[in-house]
């Protein structure tokens, strides 16, 4: 299979769109509730990846984390997360040279939150299968919404490529058994994990998978 003809799974923050602004403003309302310092957008960007709850848990302190915590930061955050938040230059062009039915994002951000950001961006027709980090019991890195997202894609592991800019979008497409492509322009880290690409831009993407439509 070429590149061109590869279904495409994408993450969503560090990989789609630039969030961390957004995030930190919502993570130092919660904090001023709670009694916290500022947060630097500089700290915020090193611990986001693996959802909300170790996100709150992460900037305040395990110990200290109440599930209240995290209703709040959602119910904050879901009227912040459009404020500055934007696609990284190149992503919406390169969504548009891709057929909407071989493309999804599996995200660890909660899922109403994942259709809100998308749905203001105008981003939602570019997707046929839309999984957040709330959809099925196990998120990223388990293996189980890339097999989710693969089964509504209608496509074999093969076929597709698990594009994300942390060690857990990696883990878990190779675990589905994807191929999988690290943007090193996002948020995280590879964790060790080798991938099968490397987007060292978010132009990269185009030309690493140049799409049917481009």
């Amino acid at each position: 299979m070429s590149a061109a003809d590869r279904y495409l799974l994408f993450d969503l923050d560090g990989t789609l769109v630039d969030s961390v602004q957004d995030l930190t403003t919502a993570l130092n309302l919660l904090g001023t509730e709670l009694g916290h310092p500022p947060l630097s957008v500089a700290y915020v960007r090193t611990i986001v990846g693996d959802g909300a709850g170790k996100l709150i848990k992460r900037a305040f302190g395990e110990k200290n984390y109440r599930r209240s915590q995290l209703l709040r930061f959602l119910d904050i955050y879901g009227e912040h997360l459009l404020d500055t938040t934007r696609c990284y230059p190149g992503i919406e062009d390169f969504l548009a040279g891709h057929p909407a039915e071989n493309m999804a994002v599996v995200t660890n951000k909660p899922y109403r939150l994942t259709l809100k950001l998308l749905d203001g961006l105008g981003l939602l027709q570019h997707f046929h299968i839309i999984i957040g980090g709330d959809s099925y019991p196990e998120k990223k890195p388990h293996p189980l919404p890339v097999l989710k997202a693969l089964a509504a894609l209608g496509c074999k592991p093969d076929q597709a490529v698990m594009i994300g800019d942390h060690h857990t979008d990696l883990h878990s497409g190779q675990a589905a058994g994807t191929a999988t492509c690290f943007c090193s322009y996002g948020l995280g880290q590879t964790g060790g994990v080798i991938p099968d690409f490397i987007a060292e831009a978010s132009t990269d993407l185009r030309q690493l998978f140049p799409g049917p439509l481009a």
